[in-house]
C-alpha cells in the first residue's frame, strides 16, 4: 500500500475508488467497508483508495475551542491504522491534515478539489453517518447529487453489526474504557495491538529486575490505559509473554527521558537469550493486550512499585497459563 500526505504527489492514482474517514481502530465496520470498496475499484478498474485525517478532526476542534474534554480517546496510532489498512488490501491511503483550511473549506469545495481534481475518484463509499464540509453542512444527499451531476458513483454503507451490537469505533473505545479486551476483539475482529519501535526509558525496570520494552503511544488520550497481560510479536519465532503498562506510569518521576508521555511498557515474563539485553532497541514490535489486570496504581516508594509488579507478573503468567498457553 502506498501512503501519501496530501494529495499533490507524484504516483498517486488519477482514477480511483474513494472511501472517507478516520478509521480509527479498522473494526470490522471498517473492514467489511474495505473489502466492497476493493470489489468496486476491481470491478472499474481504478485503485482503492483511503481518504484519511490527522489529526481526528474533533482533535483540532477540542484545541481550537481549547476543550480536550470534546477529544476523542485514540483506538489506535496513525502507524496502526496504516497497517491495519494495508492488511485489509487497500492500494493508496492519503493522509489529509486537518486543519483550519480544511475544517472551513465548504461540502462543494471539498468534492471539486479533494475528491475530483486531487483523487479523480469515479466511485465514492461513505457510512451512514458521514458528514462534511464547513459546519459539517454536506451530507449523503449533497454527495449523491453531485455524483450524478458531475459524474461519479456514490454509495452508502449501512451499520455494521454483531450480536445486535452497532460496530462503531465509539463502541471499541467504550469497551477499551472499560477494560473488557475480550469484547473490543469482538468488535475489533482481532485483538487489540498496538505497534511501535522500541525506545529507550529510564533502564528503572532494569533496576528493579523487570527490564521493560517501551512504545510511545502517539496521542495523550489512549481509549485503553492500566496494566495488561500481552503477548509481543516480532521480538522472536514466538509470541512472548508478558505484562504490560499503558499509560502515565503515576509512580515515577515527572522528569523522567519521558515524563508527559503516555507509554507502554511491556516485562516479557522469560526474555530470549539470543536477543541479549539490548537486542530489542529500535525494533518494531506489536503488542497484543489481551487481558486486564487493573488500572494503573501509585505505589509510595520503589519498595512497593516492586512489589507491585512482582504481583502484575505473577497474575499475568497464571492467566496466560489458563487461557493462551495452549495456542503458542
Amino acid at each position: 500500500m502506498k501512503v501519501f500526505r496530501g494529495f499533490k504527489h507524484p504516483g498517486i492514482a488519477s482514477a480511483s475508488a474513494v472511501t472517507i474517514g478516520n478509521f480509527d481502530g479498522v473494526h470490522r465496520g471498517h473492514q467489511a467497508m474495505l473489502a466492497l470498496l476493493r470489489a468496486e475499484a476491481q470491478q472499474r478498474g481504478v485503485a482503492s483508495v483511503v481518504l484519511t485525517f490527522e489529526p481526528h478532526p474533533r482533535d483540532y476542534f477540542a484545541e481550537l475551542h481549547k476543550k480536550p474534554e470534546l477529544a476523542p480517546a485514540r483506538v489506535g496510532t496513525l502507524r496502526d491504522k496504516l497497517e491495519d489498512l494495508a492488511q485489509a488490501g487497500v492500494d493508496q491511503t492519503v493522509v489529509l491534515p486537518f486543519d483550519a483550511r480544511l475544517a472551513n473549506q465548504s461540502p462543494q469545495a471539498f468534492i471539486d478539489q479533494v475528491l475530483l481534481q486531487g483523487l479523480g475518484a469515479r466511485y465514492v463509499l461513505v457510512g451512514d453517518d458521514f458528514r462534511f464540509g464547513k459546519a459539517r453542512a454536506g451530507d449523503y444527499a449533497l454527495l449523491d447529487a453531485a455524483g450524478e451531476a458531475q459524474g461519479f458513483d456514490v454509495a452508502r454503507m449501512n451499520s455494521y453489526e454483531v450480536h445486535g451490537l452497532r460496530v462503531s469505533s465509539s463502541a471499541v473505545r467504550d469497551a477499551l474504557g472499560r477494560g473488557d479486551m475480550a469484547a473490543a476483539a469482538r468488535l475489533l475482529g482481532r485483538p487489540y495491538c498496538i505497534s511501535g519501535h522500541v525506545v529507550h526509558g529510564r533502564k528503572l525496570g532494569r533496576t528493579l529486575g523487570f527490564k521493560t520494552l517501551n512504545l510511545r503511544f502517539a496521542h495523550w488520550k489512549p481509549a485503553a490505559s492500566g496494566i495488561f497481560v500481552v503477548l509481543v510479536h516480532g521480538l522472536a519465532s514466538k509470541p512472548l509473554q508478558g505484562v504490560a503498562n499503558l499509560g502515565v506510569r503515576p509512580s515515577l518521576d515527572p522528569n523522567d527521558v519521558n515524563g508527559g508521555r503516555v507509554l507502554l511498557e511491556t516485562h516479557c515474563l522469560d526474555w530470549p537469550a539470543e536477543l541479549g539485553p539490548e537486542g530489542a532497541y529500535g525494533k518494531i514490535i506489536r503488542v497484543e493486550l489481551l487481558h486486564k489486570l487493573h488500572d494503573e496504581l501509585k505505589y509510595d516508594g520503589l519498595d512497593a512499585l516492586t512489589q507491585g509488579i512482582q504481583k502484575d507478573r505473577d497474575d499475568a503468567r497464571v492467566w496466560l497459563q489458563s487461557n493462551v498457553s495452549t495456542r503458542i
